[in-house]
Order: structure tokens, then sequence, then C-alpha cells
């Protein structure tokens, strides 16, 4: 990877790097854009093909959660942390390599705030606490928010509630047919939220418990993994791996919307593109998914659950924005969401 032509291309921003061989730690943190205050972004603790893999995860998530804080107005900017798992990670050495890696969170002076993502969890937050105060999401006894998943689905749940009153002028998702992918965390919950207001679900996960719990609690339909593109529904919801809407998928999709929490949803822009053609309505992933976000923003600034409730459900104005831009300029939602932040950025 030429990695100042991709830097250029994501108009970055700066990149930091921390090594220790001692104790297995390779760890990365990319800082997008500072502009609108410090950046917020969690810490990835997953395996890496390669090192250029690893940059180009963390460079283009930070790039991801600028936009997200920004088009959600908050005075963040975006950044994400990586640090690659050792193979072999006994527990001692983690404790050693987030504690060290909390006193590198330290050594950046406030510009960068970590918190959770894929790969760790509550307790590696809680060692990084032990170096710096630049840390969110850790215990709840400790002052914390806690999970975010659920104010996650609440905003995803705003966001379809908004695509819907645009697509049907319906105010309302009773009898809907909603396809979700993944129901582990934040897809759980979705489909607690989408369950309660009366829609009918449809639910896979590589975790057979994880499906069955929603067949058991939410009444859902079950299908394989693979068979979640084609289903009929009204609404697609990627609510786990990036990038599921690409060529394989796309003329599988028997929907009218796609709306979800998983980032970085298209793997390509042109697939956007594709979706507009198609007539079927995207709804820009960082824009719908950012209530977690906004939940550990509000920790930083001191934590009011009225605040955050308030902010969360103004998810759906900011979606019903995008939607009517794009139709009134006719170009793909992603390109609109995308312009916006661009003119809160950059002129």
């Amino acid at each position: 990877m030429d990695i100042f032509k991709f830097s250029d291309e994501l108009r970055y921003g700066e990149l930091h790097l921390k090594s220790n061989p001692d104790i297995g730690l390779h760890a990365i943190v990319a800082i997008h854009n500072l502009k609108f205050g410090p950046a917020i972004g969690g810490t990835r603790f997953i395996e890496y093909d390669s090192t250029d893999d690893a940059l180009f995860d963390a460079m283009r998530l930070a790039r991801g959660m600028t936009y997200k804080a920004a088009i959600s107005g908050l005075p963040h900017g975006g950044g994400k942390a990586v640090v690659i798992r050792p193979k072999g990670l006994t527990e001692e050495q983690r404790e050693q390599i987030f504690s060290e890696f909390g006193a590198f969170v330290g050594s950046l002076n406030g510009n960068y705030i970590t918190c959770e993502d894929s790969g760790t969890r509550v307790s590696d937050m809680n060692v990084v606490k032990s170096q710096t105060d630049h840390v969110l999401g850790y215990d709840p006894d400790s002052g914390s928010s806690g999970d975010p998943s659920p104010l996650t689905a609440l905003g995803v749940r705003r966001g379809i509630e908004a695509a819907a009153k645009f697509r049907w002028d319906r105010d309302d998702l009773q009898d809907l047919k909603v396809a979700i992918q993944g129901v582990g965390h934040v897809g759980y919950y979705l489909a607690k939220e989408l369950h309660n207001l009366g829609a009918s679900l449809i639910v896979t996960d590589i975790n057979d418990a994880a499906i069955q719990r929603c067949v058991t609690e939410f009444g859902a339909e079950s299908v394989a993994p693979d068979a979640i593109y084609g289903v009929e529904c009204d609404i697609f919801a990627p609510c786990a791996l990036g990038a599921v809407i690409n060529d394989k998928t796309l003329p599988q999709l028997k929907c009218d919307i796609v709306a979800g929490a998983s980032n970085n949803q298209l793997l390509e822009t042109r697939h956007g593109a594709i979706l507009h053609e198609r007539n079927i309505l995207y709804a820009p992933d960082y824009a719908i998914n950012a209530g977690g976000l906004i939940n550990v923003a509000q920790e930083f600034a001191g934590y009011d659950a009225d605040i955050v409730q308030e902010k969360v459900g103004a998810i759906f104005d900011t979606m019903l924005n995008i939607f009517e831009r794009s139709a009134s300029e006719n170009t793909q939602t992603d390109i609109v969401a995308d312009r916006i932040v661009d003119e809160m950025l950059y002129n």
C-alpha cells in the first residue's frame, strides 16, 4: 500500500505507531480529523494477514468515525486504533498489551479517545483506564455508560422509521418484513425494537444460539447465512460484517430499503450507485448507526441519559434530510451524506 497516496485520498490526518516485541504489541492509532474536537474511535484487537491490512483498516475506519461524528453534530473528530492480536495470546500477555497501549493513548495528549470495538472488551478498557483518562466504555461501576449496543439499535430503528416515512409515507412499521443479518449484539436489540413496533422478522447469524433467541423471543423466521440476501422483504438490515453490498449479493436483493448497523456496508461506491439505479433506498451506514458514538461522546461531556435519547432520536431527521436531498439531486444517498459532511469539514 502506498500509504501517502491513500492518506491523501482520505484527506488525512495523523498516523501513530507503537511497537514492543517483548510483549507482542503492534498498535496503530489513526487520527483522521480534529476540526470539531478530539477524535473518538474504538480499538480493534483482531488478527491481520499483514501490516498493510491493519493500516488500511485503521485509516478507513477512522475516516468513517470523522463522518459519523460530523453528521451527528458531535464536537469530535474521528479516530480508530488497531492492536494486532498475536497468535497464542495469553491473558497475562493481553493485560500487558493493553496496559502499554493505554500509556500510548495517553501520550497523544487527548487528541485520541479510545473505547471498545471488535475483539476488545470492557476489561481491556479497564486496563487502558489504569494508564490514561482518554478512554470511554470501561466498567459501568467506575462511571462508564456501559454497553452502547441498545442505543446503536435505537438509532438504526429511528433511521428505518425515516426510510419508511420517505419511501411509503408511513408513520409505523406494523407488518413490514425486515431481514436482519447478524443478531448477536446490535442486531438483537434492533430485532427487539422492531418486534415491539409490529414488524415481521427474518434473521440469520453464524451463531445458532443467537438465531434461536430471536426465534423464541420475537417469533422470527430463520434462514441460513448465505440465504439472507435473497429473501423477499421490505427492508434488509445488515448488522454484522462490512462490504456485504457487492457484485455477488446485489443481484440477489429483493427489498426496497437497505438500512442496518454494519459499518462500511458498500464494498465500493459504485455499489451505492447500483442501489440507486435499482430504486433501493440505502441508509448510509455512518449516519444511521451513530447511536453508539453519540452515547460515548456524551459520556465524555458528562453523561445525561435524556440528552442521549434526544440526540439518538434525531437520527430520524438526519436520515430524512439525506433521503430528501438524494431525491432532489437524483444522487445516491451515500454521496449525498459525504457531501453534507465535506461541506462542514472543508468549506
